[in-house]
This record gives structure tokens, C-alpha cells and sequence, in this order.
């Protein structure tokens, strides 16, 4: 099927959303991977404690080793496996879907419309869904490296009415899915406030990542209003947080599903 004609994965984040289930992606960053053997032992924890995606990509790729690990994931598991391309040159038709990316916090054309024209063409001759997502940068109080690829400002930790009014317009151009996030390396994750104040706000699915590094944070996200949890840096700091994560969401999942 050619990407206009399946939404699988955004019907299943809608359809969880209306529940308030709640779903987690681990991030794999092809630049950090320099032992295929630990991706597959990390592959086959995700597998076995029930994890919903793999995200793939970063904003800064050096390497040359994208669709070798789309491929061994995909050769280990059959989660599906989401792109998230820090350019038009991170994109893989080997991956199941790609989050199409519009970076509405900032004001860098290139990033909000430039380089998904590029890329357009490419797409639309892929099997790739197509997940069209208003991505929201948010200040974690040290400057990332998405702050600095894209060239824009995050918006204020303490902003709320900013962040909402951006997810708000996000949502009115048509963007099905809201992603805020800390940035790879931040200090801090999103406060839940802001998150409680964003969900509130949107209809559409939000995805929250960047700085969370243990449980207390990850629930913290998600009991906040975060339909899905993104985490990276933490797993590979800490591989064992992938299943504290996992159990605490599995856990709050069936709390809903008795309720």
C-alpha cells in the first residue's frame, strides 16, 4: 500500500488517546550504535517488555549506518519502526513510517516547510506512513543539539501559554500529531504543567521526549497528559531504565483497563 492509503500507527495513537492508553518509543540515534550486538540485546528487551515503537534518527547524522539498523531491528522484531530525520537526508523507505516533521516553535523556513519539499517526492513514492507532526522545542535550560541544527529558540520552560497557543495552531493547519520536546542531552524533561496545559488544549495525540532519565520523570510525563513517551539518552545511559519504563507504563495501562 502506497503511504496515502494506511494510517495504522496514527489510527492506533488516536484510538489509544481516547482511552488514555498510553504508548512508549525508544529512541535509537545510527550514530550512537558501535556494537550491532548490543542493538539486538536491546532490540529483544523492547520485544519482551512490550514496547510500542522504535524511533530512528537524530538531528545531526554523521554516519552512514541508517539502514543497517532500521534493518536489524526489523530482522529481531516486528515493532514498527518510525524515522524521525533531522533532515531530507534522513530518510529510509525500509522504515514503516516517518514523523514529517514541521518545526512550529521556531521560525526557521527551512524547517517548517523547506526541507519537507525536498523530501515530498520521495515519500510519496515509499510505502512510508506519513505521521504529519507539529514538532515543539522546548527550553531544558542547556542548549542541544536540535536548538543548534535548526537554528531556532526553544520555546521558555515556564512559557505555558505560548507552548499551548503553538500546539493549538499546529493542530488548526492540520498536523495530526504534536511532538514537545527537551532536546537529545537535556538536563531536564518538560514540566508537567506545561505537558497538563498542551493536552488539555489539542484534540490530536502528544509525544513528549528529552531528559527523562527515570521513572519518576517518565510517569510524571505521562500522568501529565503525554500519550506517548519518548526516551533515548536514558536508555543509553541507563539500558535497565527501559524496563522500569515499560513496567511503570504497562502497569498505569492496566490500571486504565480495570477502570
Amino acid at each position: 500500500m502506497k503511504n496515502g492509503m494506511t494510517r495504522s500507527i496514527l489510527d492506533t495513537l488516536y484510538q489509544r488517546r481516547e482511552v488514555n492508553r498510553k504508548s512508549f518509543a525508544v529512541l535509537i540515534d545510527p550514530d550512537k550504535v558501535s556494537d550491532t550486538g548490543n542493538l539486538v540485546k536491546l532490540v529483544n528487551i523492547a520485544v519482551e517488555n512490550k514496547v510500542d515503537f522504535f524511533l530512528v534518527g537524530g538531528s545531526l547524522l554523521t554516519g552512514s549506518n541508517m539502514h543497517q539498523v532500521i534493518q536489524l531491528i526489523k530482522d529481531h522484531s516486528q515493532l514498527p519502526v518510525i524515522l524521525f530525520p533531522g533532515s531530507n537526508m534522513h530518510v529510509d523507505v525500509s522504515a514503516d513510517a516517518i514523523l514529517f516533521l514541521s518545526l512550529i516553535s521556531g521560525r526557521n523556513p527551512e524547517l517548517l516547510i523547506g526541507q519537507q519539499v525536498i523530501a515530498a517526492p520521495v515519500i510519496k513514492r515509499s510505502n512510508l506512513e506519513v505521521l504529519p507532526t507539529g514538532y515543539i522545542l522546548i527550553n531544558a535550560d542547556n542548549h542541544t543539539t536540535v536548538s543548534y541544527m535548526s537554528n531556532t529558540t526553544p520555546i521558555p520552560a515556564d512559557k505555558y501559554s505560548v507552548a499551548v497557543c503553538t500546539a493549538m495552531a499546529g493542530e488548526m493547519l492540520g498536523l495530526k500529531l504534536i511532538y514537545m520536546d527537551a532536546g537529545s542531552g537535556a538536563k531536564f524533561p518538560i514540566r508537567p504543567k506545561m505537558i497538563a496545559s498542551v493536552s488539555k488544549s489539542i484534540q490530536v495525540p502528544l509525544i513528549v521526549g528529552g531528559g527523562i532519565d527515570s521513572v519518576d520523570k517518565a510517569l510524571e510525563c505521562l500522568k501529565a497528559g503525554a500519550d506517548m513517551l519518548v526516551v533515548g539518552n536514558g536508555i543509553e545511559r541507563n539500558p535497565n531504565l527501559l524496563i522500569e519504563v515499560s513496567d511503570a507504563i504497562n502497569n498505569l495501562n492496566q490500571t486504565l483497563d480495570v477502570h
